[in-house]
C-alpha cells in the first residue's frame, strides 16, 4: 500500500489533482462519472450554441490504453509529479520483472516479459494512468475532457481560424500519442458538429494518420 502525502493535509480528491495537475479527468476521481464528463462537455456546449455559436467536437479512443503504459516512461513521469526515493522505487519493483504467456487446449507458450501496462485490478492502476496522460492537456487550446481512455476536444468554429486551430489541437493529441507510445485507434474516433450555420469539415474525419 502507497500513501502519499502532501502538506496541509489535502483531501484525496485533491492529492489526485496535485499528481495529476489538472482537473479535466472525470474518470477514476470520486464522485466523478460518465455523467458528469457529458454534462461537463453539454453544459459548455449549449452555453455556446443559445450564444448563436457553433462548436465542433472531436472523440478519441486509445487502443488497448492500459496495456500500453509503458514502465520507463511511467518512472520519468512519477518522478516528475513529485513521487521520488522509496516510493518511486517501490512502484518500479511491483511493476518490472513481470511475465506472461498463454495457455490453449492445455499447451503453454513461452514466459515473455511484459514492458508495458498498468495491473488491472489493483488499487494503484487507475492512479498510474491518469498520471501516465495527465500531460495529454499541454499545448490544447480548445476545451479538453477525459475520461478513462476516452477524450474528447471541442471548441467554437465561427471560421476557418478556429477550425484550424481546432485541427492543430489534433495534431498536438497525434504527436503526444507517438511520443509517449499509446497510440488511437482510430476506427473509434468521431467528430460531432453542432449548430445550424456549422460549417462541414469532412478532411478532420481522416486528420489521424499513423
Amino acid at each position: 500500500m502507497f500513501i502519499l502525502f502532501f502538506p496541509d493535509s489535502p483531501t484525496e480528491e485533491t492529492r489526485l489533482l496535485i499528481l495529476t495537475h489538472n482537473g479535466t479527468i472525470n474518470g477514476f476521481r470520486k464522485g466523478c462519472f460518465c455523467l458528469t464528463d457529458l454534462l461537463t462537455l453539454m453544459d459548455q456546449v449549449s452555453e455556446c450554441l443559445d450564444s448563436g455559436k457553433p462548436v465542433d467536437a472531436i472523440f478519441v479512443d486509445f487502443a488497448e490504453a492500459f496495456d500500453k503504459v509503458a514502465y520507463l516512461r511511467l518512472a520519468r513521469k512519477l518522478a516528475t509529479r513529485g513521487i521520488t526515493g522509496k516510493v518511486l522505487h517501490w512502484t518500479e519493483a511491483w511493476l518490472a520483472n513481470r511475465k506472461q504467456r498463454v495457455c490453449i487446449n492445455g499447451t503453454l507458450s513461452t514466459w515473455l516479459l511484459v514492458v508495458s501496462e498498468v495491473p488491472q485490478g489493483s488499487v494503484l492502476d487507475p492512479l498510474l494512468f491518469l498520471i501516465y496522460i495527465s500531460d495529454l492537456d499541454d499545448g490544447i487550446i480548445n476545451w479538453i475532457l477525459k475520461f478513462a481512455d476516452d477524450t474528447k476536444i471541442f471548441g467554437e468554429v465561427q471560421g476557418s481560424a478556429q477550425q484550424q486551430q481546432l485541427q492543430a489541437d489534433l495534431a498536438t493529441l497525434l504527436q503526444w500519442s507517438k511520443d509517449w507510445q499509446m497510440l488511437f485507434n482510430v476506427k473509434k474516433c468521431k467528430v460531432m458538429q453542432f449548430g445550424h450555420h456549422n460549417q462541414k469539415m469532412t478532411s478532420i474525419h481522416c486528420i489521424i494518420r499513423y
